[in-house]
């Protein structure tokens, strides 16, 4: 069973860049899809960005699609996200989770088809 640490959130100003990263440890990152989801009081968890296991295919939920960036580094474990633009509504807990078994040429939506989960890191973008 890997185990699955986000850092980096924290309270940033509308316009504001912020950089999340996800360790893993444990399991066979470079075998699995990775995502970020995040989520607020009162609602489901949402898509924000997923990669298959090479990196070379790259999902974006379109509300940050042009300011969001996912990318993977197999030889450290790590998962990025970087955000910048960000906006009040970027607001949440985000999430890294982890698809033992995803696709090689396409990633998922679903928070259901992700394996593992994060404990997730607090995002707040407000002035």
């Amino acid at each position: 069973q890997p185990q699955l640490v986000e850092s980096g959130g924290g309270l940033v100003q509308p316009g504001d860049s912020l950089r999340l990263s996800c360790g893993v440890s444990g399991g066979s990152f470079s075998s699995y899809a990775m995502a970020w989801f995040r989520q607020t009081p009162g609602k489901e968890r949402e898509f924000v960005a997923a990669t298959v296991w090479s990196g070379m295919v790259k999902d974006y939920a379109d509300s940050v699609k042009g300011r969001f960036t996912i990318s993977r580094d197999n030889a450290k474990n790590m998962l990025d996200l970087q955000m910048t633009n960000l906006k009040p509504d970027d607001t949440g807990i985000y999430f890294c989770a982890a698809e033992r078994y995803g696709a090689a040429a396409s990633t998922s939506r679903r928070a259901t088809d992700y394996d593992y989960w994060g404990q997730g890191t607090q995002v707040t973008v407000s002035s």
